[in-house]
């Protein structure tokens, strides 16, 4: 694989230490800028919603310019937020920031997905595709962990600083290691922005969208609220919560590293073996959750298992959007983060519930399960490498 992918995923590892990092920072942030801790939660969904709405609309404002000058600035742009996040005392203007870094989070991965798959041969998508995701899996095994314990020994605010940080060496890796040539067709011989947008209009690439959503969401919806599961439903200390999420972390890494290397000639089987072991796991995690032992080695498969499912199906949508070549990362990464704010909504309306703190991973299952239901009418595409869509 060619070295800017690293690079790129260097910058995906920093910003995805940010997106997941507020869980472990909330109580000594909401504390020092005196506002409830409810409130400093809506960080997490500000961030979130601006990866949603900023995929496609940075996509769009990206679209005429070089990669290598649209993923620098995108990058300059998240560390300025965050290097001002880090001074500021008021929390309206610490919420402004978080949008704007999610709009260059957003727009960062919308074209590195583009540009990715650009700097390989066209049958190499799913390895170029792994390698940049890894940077998100890598940061939920070090990047988050590493984080919590920074903000502890030292304050909310050096965690960002460290984020802002992080971004040197990456906008430095962009700027000198990224081709300067333009997003694949992103010139005016490529086609037009509504010859694009007219891809979504494709049944298929929107139900593989979708189906990739919803692995997503359920991915999101059980991760969210590992932690109740593993101190009240196993009994384990508090301690036993970064163990369990770097396990959950470990396990995306390799689902991601495996996945990679069979989703663009192999498809089928990662979904066809991989879809109802993920299926059958989130119930068995719910069943199991009080024996720690059990516990601990499920969150490691479901997060290689989820993480496996998903790579693939991101990739399924670049090849089913070829059509789009500007426009196709904005895609995959807004079907990625859809996921990634509907799971934990929907997880959440079960925690009064009977269920209880397991109710989140019996939503994971049932979220799997209309994702499988959804994909049989695809069987066929799904177990392809390519889609067969002429692109235009």
């Amino acid at each position: 694989m060619p070295l800017p992918l690293y690079l790129l995923a260097l910058a995906v590892f920093a910003m995805g230490t940010s997106e997941f990092m507020l869980a472990g920072l909330l109580p000594d942030l909401a504390t020092d800028l005196g506002v409830p801790v409810a409130t400093a939660g809506t960080l997490t969904s500000a961030f979130a919603a601006g990866m949603v709405v900023g995929a496609p609309l940075m996509a769009v404002l990206a679209r005429h310019r070089s990669g290598r000058s649209s993923l620098f600035g995108f990058v300059l742009v998240f560390l300025l937020a965050h290097a001002v996040g880090a001074v500021t005392s008021s929390f309206p203007v610490l919420f402004a920031t978080r949008v704007v870094a999610a709009l260059a989070n957003a727009g960062f991965l919308a074209v590195a997905v583009t540009t990715a798959a650009a700097l390989v041969a066209p049958d190499r998508k799913g390895r170029a595709l792994a390698v940049l995701l890894s940077g998100t899996t890598v940061a939920t095994v070090a990047g988050v962990p590493g984080g919590s314990v920074l903000g502890t020994l030292l304050g909310w605010r050096a965690t960002f600083w460290a984020v802002a940080v992080l971004c040197l060496p990456a906008a430095v890796g962009v700027l000198t290691a990224v081709p300067a040539r333009p997003v694949e067709a992103g010139g005016s011989d490529g086609p037009t922005l509504r010859a694009e947008f007219a891809q979504l209009s494709s049944p298929r690439l929107l139900l593989v969208m979708l189906i990739a959503a919803l692995v997503n969401a359920a991915t999101f919806a059980g991760f969210t609220f590992l932690a109740p599961v593993v101190t009240d439903t196993a009994d384990l200390g508090e301690l036993w919560v970064p163990v369990a999420l770097v396990l959950f972390g470990a396990g995306s890494f390799a689902g991601v590293t495996v996945a990679g290397r069979l989703s663009d000639r192999r498809p089928g089987p990662v979904l066809a073996v991989g879809g109802p072991l993920l299926l059958i796991g989130w119930p068995a995690l719910a069943v199991l959750a009080d024996k720690p032992f059990a516990l601990l080695a499920l969150v490691f498969v479901q997060g290689a298992l989820s993480f496996a499912l998903g790579s693939t199906l991101i990739t399924r949508v670049l090849y089913e959007a070829a059509g789009a070549p500007t426009m196709a990362g904005s895609y995959a990464t807004a079907a990625l983060n859809l996921g990634a704010v509907t799971g934990p909504l929907v997880a959440a309306t079960t925690l009064g519930t009977a269920v209880g703190d397991l109710g989140p991973l019996w939503t994971s299952g049932l979220l799997v399960a209309v994702a499988l239901l959804l994909a049989f009418p695809l069987r066929t595409v799904l177990r392809t490498g390519r889609s067969s869509e002429t692109p235009g």
